[in-house]
């Protein structure tokens, strides 16, 4: 026979509801009115659950492209700071304490180069924020990296790249796959 989670007196089941977190005897009035708040709650919780659901599809449908750019751009970073894990600034050669993912032609600048793996190096904090991309330093190092004749692509001139919602989520996918490759050695 089981106890009742309030009372602790043993009960009879009655109600094929009356086991697990419902185990109480419903012989009094307290140990209904607890039951009755323990169901309460119970319905609660799935109702907000169920809220939260709806709620991260209204949020999906609101967003713009400019949210899944923000995306994308926030998984391509910390995917080029594993990728350069290890190594040092591009542009002082000094350790970063603090690890940035510094693009060499700026992302307002030339967009087309926004997500282009060779245009995209770990940076400190310092070189990339402060010293606003060291950018003699980084060219200089840049071309010790991936050569003259790929540094001079990057700083010529390029098609304006207008990647859709549905190309925007491939690609955050694909880095979100290789980040989780990187982090699996």
């Amino acid at each position: 026979m089981p106890r009742c989670l309030h009372c602790s007196e043993k009960f009879v089941k009655r109600y094929p509801n009356q086991i697990g977190k419902y185990r109480y005897c419903l012989s009094n009035s307290e140990c209904i009115s607890v039951f009755n708040e323990v169901v309460k709650t119970e319905q609660e919780k799935k109702k907000q659950k169920e809220w939260n659901k709806e709620k991260k599809v209204r949020k999906e449908k609101l967003k713009t492209r400019s949210d899944y750019l923000k995306e994308l751009q926030t998984v391509f970073n910390k995917w080029v700071r594993l990728r350069d894990q290890g190594n040092v600034c591009i542009s002082c050669q000094k350790e970063a304490k603090k690890e940035n993912a510094g693009h060499y032609r700026s992302v307002g600048g030339t967009p087309a180069l926004r997500f282009h793996e060779e245009n995209c190096w770990l940076q400190c904090e310092y070189c990339n924020t402060f010293l606003h991309g060291n950018l003699i330093e980084y060219r200089k190092n840049l071309i010790k990296k991936i050569g003259v004749d790929k540094v001079d692509w990057l700083e010529g001139s390029h098609e304006p790249l207008k990647l859709t919602i549905p190309e925007l989520i491939i690609m955050k996918e694909e880095y979100k796959e290789r980040i989780r490759s990187y982090e699996r050695k």
